[in-house]
């Protein structure tokens, strides 16, 4: 069985993949769920986006075999540039619902304006640069198929995200040289972004295999069983 390394985007941390690391692991799956600098509980948030990347490559490069790196939303971004520094740690790259960007472009490159214009000012009211999170947000673009249950929880494990990882250009063109099996385990209920702008970038990448399952932007988290099951799909593959 394979060793899965799970990392969040904006606004998580590692507990948002709890459920799913359970299923996983019952699978006989050795999981492990990274949290980036400044989305732990009590974190500073002044970090900067060389953090997340440091973070994540000296994550991987502690390995002792190769492993299989889920990535969802922001992670994805995130992935394009740590995932160069640790490619023989790597052996497979699963995206989800993920911002793949191209070389010298940031997240907020493809944020309408007045969101990201809304996000700044928001971060610049809290005085320490993080984004706060908005349960508006979450209920109508985010989870948008949690019961009330679900929303709750999702709400109390959220943190304020650094506005660093919406504003910094990436450098993907390493990631553009790897050699390394992707595939797409595509959320189609997703209504954080317009129909299919998340399996466009992907697509960017060459004819890599996609798993569809019906959930939303938080399937890990509001339908795991089926997240998880097409999870099993993408690792199978």
């Amino acid at each position: 069985m394979s060793k899965i390394v799970l990392i969040h985007g904006a606004w998580h941390n590692g507990k948002c993949w709890d459920a799913v690391a359970r299923l996983l692991k019952e699978k006989g799956h050795e999981v492990m769920a990274l949290t980036l600098p400044g989305n732990g509980p009590n974190d500073s948030k002044n970090v900067k986006y060389a953090d997340y990347v440091s973070y994540v490559a000296e994550s991987l490069n502690s390995q002792k075999d190769k492993v299989i790196v889920v990535g969802h939303s922001s992670a994805g971004h995130v992935m394009q540039m740590a995932i160069p520094l640790a490619k023989e740690k790597v052996e497979k790259i699963i995206f989800n619902n993920a911002w793949i960007l191209p070389d010298g472009k940031a997240q907020f490159d493809f944020v309408p304006d007045e969101i990201k214009s809304m996000m700044r000012a928001m971060a610049v009211e809290r005085g320490d640069g993080a984004i706060p999170i908005d349960p508006k947000f979450v209920r109508g673009l985010l989870a948008t198929q949690a019961d009330e249950e679900q929303f709750d929880a999702l709400m109390n494990i959220l943190v304020t995200q650094p506005l660093v990882i919406m504003e910094t250009s990436i450098d993907s063109k390493a990631f553009e040289k790897l050699d390394i099996p992707m595939v797409l385990l595509y959320c189609t209920k997703d209504m954080s972004v317009p129909p299919g702008a998340f399996l466009g970038m992907f697509k960017v990448l060459g004819d890599n295999p996609v798993v569809e399952v019906e959930c939303d932007h938080e399937g890990m988290f509001t339908n795991p069983s089926a997240y998880t099951k097409g999870l099993l799909e993408c690792i199978a593959l």
